[in-house]
């Protein structure tokens, strides 16, 4: 652990309720990130115990579906008190369903989003590149105006054959499909990093989502669909870059960076 680094956590906790009752807490409290950015929530906030919605020591911003309950949502736990947080893209369509907290730090911007998933039977899948399109546009708006871009989440798709345990199968999948894969092509074009991958790009079998169906988890037949991306020019923030493939509770593990913050900055919630 590098001395005064943060901590950030990202996780799909598939319904945090769910996740609770299956020690979502106890792991918590034990990992004891700075950061934590949680997706699929599936929840209200007055929905949950105090001590889930509000632990000690941190501060929890939790953004919901307004669209259906029990559907997607997003949250951010955070020992550092963000100067600001913002809830959603600014546009109603996607807005509605809880996928992004936006947190700003003295020395980052923090975008924490649950990208859509394009359905088995790609009904969604327009809707999930006209999101990529207006998230991209967000962190692009940030980053022109001078601020480090850092997003991370379940972006629901797997980049390249190293990143999915069988990419010929799944040639025609949701979360492998070329306008898909393509938009992971556009981040890195415009000039974001993914930490993981950057670190590890020839790293075989790391995988972030395994089918509950079929067992998956136990043979490692996954997808790498979670991941940690920064601005190019603030790589120099990233002191490692992770994957917890032994964390339950989920069909999706979480992942993880260390940051190095250049201000030092500290500040625990009371």
């Amino acid at each position: 652990m590098t001395p005064n680094a943060l901590t950030l956590l990202s996780w799909n906790v598939n319904g945090i309720r769910a996740a609770y009752h299956k020690g979502f807490l106890e792991w918590f409290h034990t990992a004891n990130p700075d950061i934590l950015c949680l997706q699929e929530t599936r929840a209200e906030e007055t929905q949950l115990p105090d001590r889930l919605a509000h632990p000690a020591g941190y501060y929890t911003y939790w953004n919901a579906s307004k669209a259906k309950k029990g559907y997607s949502g997003t949250a951010l736990l955070s020992k550092v008190a963000p100067l600001n947080v913002e809830f959603g893209l600014g546009i109603e369509r996607f807005d509605q369903e809880g996928r992004t907290i936006t947190a700003h730090y003295p020395d980052f911007t923090l975008l924490n989003c649950y990208f859509p998933n394009g359905r088995r039977d790609h009904s969604r899948v327009q809707f999930k590149m006209e999101f990529y399109a207006a998230f991209l546009e967000k962190c692009q708006r940030l980053r022109e105006a001078g601020e480090t871009v850092l997003f991370c989440g379940d972006v629901n798709t797997a980049h390249r054959p190293i990143d999915l345990a069988r990419p010929r199968e799944n040639r025609n999948t949701t979360g492998f499909l070329p306008e898909e894969r393509a938009w992971i092509d556009r981040f890195l074009e415009t000039g974001y990093v993914d930490t993981f991958r950057h670190l590890y790009p020839q790293l075989e079998g790391q995988y972030t989502w395994w089918s509950q169906v079929t067992r998956a988890r136990e043979r490692n037949v996954g997808w790498r669909l979670d991941y940690v991306f920064i601005a190019e020019e603030a790589l120099d923030h990233i002191t490692g870059a992770f994957i917890l493939a032994d964390i339950p509770g989920s069909d999706h593990c979480p992942v993880g960076v260390q940051l190095q913050p250049r201000s030092g900055q500290t500040g625990a919630a009371e």
